[in-house]
């Protein structure tokens, strides 16, 4: 199915840059004098080489990644090559490996779909919003979403429209009773979603879900901005044993069909982070969309960034390609799985102990967070009760992110409500109990406190020795 009638009108017709479009594909035959490119001899960097896992199930056996000035290393492309200019498509042997393991992974229905390389899901989202969206249009998103792709939405004018969720996240019927009833001064073309362990509520869809999801999607023909970086963060229920499950018996669990693997249509464009499985400031991804939608966002990729570091792009490339293969990345998706599975079962049992009836939550099954809300008892109905919270977990020495900044609709006069979202990703798991006992002291400070028009308690809440951050980067 071809969505071009949706793409904002400037996008509408395909036109490379007047300078492309003028030059043409240089020919090894050429003398090429076109361009303002530097001579790859003053390139000062003549060899990089760094010290690899080759496996996360072998810790103990290390490889080494060595990129060459002058020729192909491997799969990939010689040093030289990655540190010049190239197109915004990405370098080859990167997209090449990523084509083949988005096909292992998700199967797409269509013929023509393709990776593009990117910079990580924050510049995706703007990106791929930018096609169906312009200044005074709107978006479906969840009703408590990612702050970036707010941000995103907030500077280029595009008002988000938010749709009711539960424990497994967008809710189909409330997606489809929004979009029978709209009546907004724009129609609505996409919908963004993080459809699993949701940023910040943790939830996954199930396949039923996914399915009832793209269905609604079809009826009203919503593109689908599929925005994933946790999917290979799925590691199941929760065991009665932290660290039951092993890298090896994770391979043996069979992760949720992406809503990319159900699309018939290609009306999914799917992105995928490096950020949360390598490493967060390598700054590097992939969008996975039918062609001529790549089409468009590699004129997007020129026209900004170019495309994403080719240094870093060869270092992950030469990793996977060469020194890890299928099999050492899958084992290394497998040994994350089980990491973060591990201290799910930990913090959610801790949390269980340290917060019984001051908080509820729903386990999550993928993902790095926390949900939870908090019951602040007789200050329940008091606005300034979670604003005081906040001041009292620092005061004890505990970082959480309040659920406001993730709230689309709320608004500046709105009372905060009471959740807080725990990352149990970044600190050393020997910090969970204390992080825990240290905010149900806050919690208690505030349930115990006298109103805010009396005179307050002068005797300290904690007096904490360290700062525990548990919250999160984004």
């Amino acid at each position: 199915m071809d969505l071009t009638h949706m793409f904002i009108p400037h996008l509408r017709k395909h036109q490379k840059s007047p300078f492309k479009a003028v030059m043409g594909n240089p020919t090894l035959e050429m003398i090429n004098m076109a361009g303002g490119v530097p001579n790859p001899s003053t390139f000062p960097l003549l060899q990089i080489q760094a010290k690899v896992r080759t496996s996360s199930l072998n810790p103990e056996q290390d490889g080494i990644l060595l990129l060459k000035h002058t020729q192909l290393n491997g799969s990939t492309e010689s040093l030289n090559e990655l540190l010049q200019y190239n197109d915004g498509r990405g370098m080859a042997s990167y997209c090449c490996f990523l084509r083949q393991f988005t096909q292992t992974a998700h199967s797409p229905k269509y013929a023509d779909w393709d990776v593009i390389a990117s910079c990580g899901n924050t510049d995706s989202i703007a990106k791929a919003v930018s096609l169906f969206c312009q200044q005074g249009d709107h978006i479906i998103v969840e009703e408590y979403t990612f702050p970036g792709a707010l941000s995103n939405l907030e500077f280029a004018k595009i008002k988000p429209v938010p749709v009711a969720m539960d424990t497994e996240g967008v809710v189909p019927e409330a997606l489809d009773t929004l979009c029978t009833e709209w009546s907004g001064s724009s129609p609505l073309r996409a919908i963004y979603l993080i459809p699993t362990g949701q940023n910040p509520t943790g939830a996954t869809m199930s396949l039923e879900r996914r399915k009832a999801i793209y269905a609604a999607a079809q009826k009203h023909n919503l593109v689908i901005i599929e925005d994933d970086p946790y999917y290979f963060l799925q590691y199941g229920p929760m065991q009665e044993r932290p660290g039951q499950l092993s890298a090896a018996e994770m391979k043996k669990q069979l992760l949720v069909p992406s809503l990319l693997s159900l699309d018939t249509d290609g009306r999914v464009i799917r992105l995928d982070s490096f950020s949360k499985i390598l490493a967060p400031n390598l700054r590097c991804g992939w969008i996975t969309a039918p062609q001529y939608m790549l089409d468009r966002l590699q004129i997007l990729n020129e026209s900004t960034i170019l495309q994403p570091s080719g240094l870093t792009q060869g270092v992950i490339s030469r990793m996977l390609n060469d020194v890890w293969g299928f099999k050492g990345w899958n084992d290394h998706l497998c040994a994350l799985r089980a990491d973060y599975a591990a201290r799910r079962d930990l913090f959610v049992q801790l949390a269980r102990e340290h917060l019984a009836g001051m908080a509820t939550f729903t386990v999550p099954t993928s993902g790095m967070f926390l949900w939870m809300r908090i019951d602040l008892g007789a200050a329940s109905n008091d606005p300034t009760a979670m604003p005081r919270l906040l001041e009292a977990m620092k005061k004890c020495g505990v970082m959480m992110a309040p659920g406001m900044p993730f709230n689309v609709g709320t608004g500046e006069a709105s009372a905060p409500e009471p959740y807080l979202r725990a990352a149990f990703a970044l600190a050393n798991t020997d910090m969970f109990a204390p992080a825990l006992t240290r905010l149900a002291r806050a919690i208690a400070s505030i349930r115990d406190s006298v109103l805010p028009d009396k005179q307050p308690a002068t005797k300290p809440i904690c007096t904490p020795s360290i700062q525990i951050a548990a919250n999160g980067s984004n």
